[in-house]
């Protein structure tokens, strides 16, 4: 049972920036002036086989620039292990508090006797971001997020940024404060949008981006990046190959940090049973690793950057 997403973009429509308007995070990070920086992150590894393998080769296309886990799920430890020879991939976590699925589930890493309130009648992860805003805490969220994270520290995953599966973070103001506490405590950066032009960024609750701007600035004061804006259109192009809507949207990118949001998942034999059908994310795969991208990418001068990069401009900047 797929849940529909508390963010929705729409691609390719976007607002010219005035020359009298404050500068972008990308300005303030250090970029030439009028820079369009690119971060293009797939998230759900650890999820399945076919995301987690998909995802690896889009790193090894050079077209993936980072990547986040989720640490509920089974296929986790491969890409631990697959970062003891590739250790330099930028690898964020993927914070997991919702488990969608009918057949396929995963339970709290903090296990439901700490967390009872995010744990349903079969000891899982709620079913969507309803049920766990009626049932959890704001303090179980906290710890379930501190879990996940001990949980990728013990894995020896060196963890560069955070954001949050099916935006549940996003579900409620009191998650999303705690989101942003862990990540000023650990001084890992997340995704969050707070840049003055929001060329592809738009909100099915149209009140997402006034409940993530008060915490933009104590962010930015802590030492963390902010992206400007951000682009996950992509998840409802309902195509098995996505490569020139991609193009599209690089073409179409203002200046600023924009941080693509996709999910490669490689087709096989049990990625449909486990979602009733993954087709429409296929195409993210086939584009995302098809040379042509780092070709546009190139043509349009655009800086393609990990998550790892952002954080070090965050560092240079006094």
């Amino acid at each position: 049972m797929r849940p529909s997403l508390v963010l929705a973009a729409a691609a390719g429509v976007s607002l010219l920036l005035p020359s009298f308007a404050e500068p972008n995070f990308a300005d303030r990070l250090g970029y030439p002036p009028g820079a369009r920086v690119l971060i293009i992150n797939s998230d759900d590894i650890g999820m399945s086989y076919a995301s987690t393998q998909g995802s690896i080769e889009g790193i090894e296309a050079g077209i993936v620039t980072s990547v986040t886990a989720m640490m509920p799920c089974p296929w986790v430890p491969m890409f631990a292990n697959y970062l003891k020879t590739n250790p330099d991939v930028c690898t964020g976590l993927h914070l997991t508090l919702c488990s969608e699925w009918d057949d396929y589930r995963f339970m709290p890493v903090a296990g439901k006797s700490a967390v009872p309130g995010l744990a349903d009648e079969m000891g899982c992860l709620w079913d969507n971001n309803r049920l766990l805003g009626e049932n959890a805490t704001a303090d179980e969220v906290e710890m379930e997020i501190r879990a996940q994270i001990d949980r990728a520290e013990t894995m020896g995953i060196k963890i560069s940024h955070m954001d949050s599966h099916m935006w549940s973070v996003f579900s409620k103001p009191a998650f999303l404060e705690r989101y942003v506490k862990v990540a000023i405590e650990k001084k890992i950066p997340i995704r969050i949008v707070g840049g003055p032009v929001k060329g592809f960024t738009y909100a099915a609750d149209p009140k997402f981006v006034e409940i993530c701007a008060p915490h933009i600035e104590a962010l930015w004061e802590a030492g963390l990046p902010v992206l400007d804006d951000m682009h996950a259109a992509s998840y409802n192009w309902d195509t098995t190959d996505k490569t020139e809507q991609f193009v599209d949207a690089i073409r179409n990118l203002k200046p600023g940090v924009t941080e693509f949001v996709v999910h490669l998942t490689k087709p096989d034999d049990v990625i449909g049973k486990i979602t009733g059908g993954r087709t429409h994310l296929y195409g993210d795969y086939a584009a995302l690793t098809n040379p042509r991208i780092l070709e546009v990418i190139e043509e349009e001068g655009v800086i393609l950057i990990s998550w790892t990069d952002l954080m070090k401009k965050r560092q240079d900047v006094k």
